[in-house]
C-alpha cells in the first residue's frame, strides 16, 4: 500500500488548482513526514494544505508549489511541536512508521537525506524549526534564502540553525555503507537464524550495538533498548525462537534501505531495519507496532 493514501477528489476543486496541487503533492508528503516520521500524521498535514490551498485567492499565488511547500512546512513544524509531546508518554521506544520506497519513493526529494531510520531518530533531537531547516536543505537542496522565506526566518538565522542541526546529527565518525553490502548483511541474518545459529551473525555487530524494539504498548516487546553484542544477541535470539519461526520473510525496500518484512498468516508481524556503517551494525530497529506496520500489508500478502 502506498505511503500517500489520501488525494482531492476532482469535484473539490477547478483542474487546474487541482493538477497545481497534485503535482507538488509528493514533496509536501516527503517533507511532512520527514518532520513527523508518521504517514497518518503527515497524511494530515498535507491535508491541511489541501483545505488552505482551497480556501486561498489563487489570482494572487504567482508560485503555487512555492506556496504549497511554504503552507506545508510551517503546518509540519506546529504539528512537530504537538508530537513531541505525545511521545514523551509513548509506551517504550519509539521508532518512525516505515514507508515502502521499492518503486518511486513519491517522497518528493531527489536525495535521500532525512529518510533512514537512524537519521529520523537523530531529526527527533531537534526543535521542530531546526529540522525543519535541515530537511529543507539538506534533502531538498533549498538555497537558504528561500528556507529563510518558508519559515519567516533571516537568511542568517536559516544558516545558523543549519550549522547546528548539522552539527548535532554529525556525531558519528563512520560512514554508511553502500545498499549492496546492507542488502548482504539482510541476507546473512536470514541464513543465521534459518540455520540455528544466529551467534554466527555477532561478528557483524559494532561492540556497542543497540537494539531498538517498538510495541507502543500494543503488544509484548522490550520496553527498554538493548545494548552490547551479548544483550542483542540474545534479544535477537530469543525473537527468533518466540516469534519469528515459521514465519514468511521477505527482503523489501523500507526508507530507502534494505528490510526484512516478517509476516504471519499474511499479515505484517514485524519489520527489521538495520543501521550499517563501516564500523558493522550499529543499530537493529524492530518495529512490531501493528498501527505502524499497515503500509506493507500488500506485500505480506502478496
Amino acid at each position: 500500500m502506498s505511503a500517500m493514501t489520501t488525494t482531492p477528489a476532482p469535484s473539490d476543486l477547478d483542474g487546474p488548482a487541482l493538477a497545481e496541487f497534485l503535482a507538488v503533492r509528493p514533496q509536501l508528503f516527503g517533507l511532512a513526514y520527514r518532520m513527523l516520521g508518521v504517514v497518518a500524521e503527515a497524511e494530515d498535514v498535507v491535508q491541511d494544505a489541501w483545505v488552505r490551498w482551497q480556501g486561498t485567492d489563487r489570482s494572487v499565488v504567482e508560485r503555487p508549489a512555492a506556496f504549497l511547500t511554504t503552507v506545508t512546512a510551517r503546518l509540519a513544524v506546529n504539528a512537530a511541536t504537538s508530537a513531541r509531546a505525545r511521545r514523551e508518554t509513548y509506551v517504550g521506544p519509539w521508532l518512525p512508521e516505515p514507508v515502502d520506497t521499492s518503486a518511486d519513493p513519491a517522497l518528493g526529494a531527489e536525495r535521500a537525506e532525512g529518510l533512514s531510520v537512524a537519521t529520523l531518530l537523530l531529526l527527533e533531537h531537534l526543535t521542530p524549526v531546526e529540522r525543519a531547516v535541515y530537511i529543507l536543505r539538506e534533502a531538498f537542496d533549498y538555497p537558504y534564502r528561500r528556507v529563510a522565506e518558508i519559515l519567516d526566518l533571516t537568511e542568517a538565522n536559516a544558516r545558523q540553525l543549519a550549522r547546528r542541526a548539522r552539527e548535532r546529527l554529525d556525531t558519528r565518525e563512520a560512514v554508511p555503507v553502500d545498499p549492496a553490502e546492507h542488502r548482504r548483511l539482510i541476507d546473512e541474518f536470514v541464513a543465521a537464524a534459518n540455520d540455528g545459529d544466529l551467534a554466527r551473525f555477532e561478528r557483524f555487530l559494532a561492540a556497542d550495538v543497540v537494539a531498538r524494539p517498538d510495541g507502543g504498548g500494543k503488544v509484548h516487546a522490550s520496553r527498554v533498548e538493548l545494548v552490547g553484542i551479548d544483550r542483542v544477541a540474545l534479544f535477537m535470539d530469543n525473537v527468533w525462537r518466540k516469534y519469528w519461526t515459521g514465519a514468511t520473510l521477505t527482503v523489501v525496500e523500507a526508507n530507502g534501505a534494505p528490510a526484512l518484512l516478517v509476516s504471519r498468516d499474511g499479515a505484517p508481524f514485524s519489520l527489521l531495519s538495520l543501521d550499517v556503517t563501516d564500523r558493522g551494525i550499529e543499530h537493529l530497529y524492530v518495529q512490531v507496532n501493528p498501527d505502524k506496520l499497515t503500509g506493507f500489508g500488500g506485500t505480506a500478502s502478496g
